[in-house]
């Protein structure tokens, strides 16, 4: 398997604050450590595999991930694949983060909502069409 080298630089307060409007809960990476019952660098790599998007919070340094990303603590399954589609579309972390997170009318909802309610096709599409 590859090892994924995919690098990004963390946000700027400004853009940290942004995407923390869209979020209501945040997690970390230890949270999620423990609730999969393997050790932090496990998560880490998740993390850099796309699993679940993670983001560093410019006042004390931690590595935060949106709650919603996660089910019972793990991330959510379908979140690794949809990822992947955004980044194939040129998609930063960031700017996947905050499309996740954003009502779409024509959606309804938010596209994290829809993969939460077992709807990854109809995301993935919509994702896939942005790249066009």
């Amino acid at each position: 398997m590859k090892k994924s080298t995919h690098q990004e630089a963390d946000p700027t307060p400004e853009q940290f604050a942004q995407l923390s409007a869209l979020v209501e809960e945040w997690t970390t990476i230890p949270d999620i450590a423990e609730a999969l019952d393997v050790i932090v660098t496990r998560v880490h790599a998740l993390v850099d595999d796309g699993a679940v998007l993670a983001f560093r919070d410019p006042t004390d340094g931690v590595r935060r991930i949106p709650a919603i990303f996660t089910v019972d603590g793990k991330p959510l399954d379908s979140l690794r694949g949809t990822i992947s589609v955004l980044r194939d579309a040129g998609f930063s972390d960031l700017e996947s983060a905050l499309w996740l997170l954003t009502p779409d009318e024509s959606l309804p909802g938010r596209p994290v909502d829809l993969l939460r309610a077992g709807r990854k096709t109809e995301v993935r599409r919509r994702a896939q069409a942005m790249a066009w």
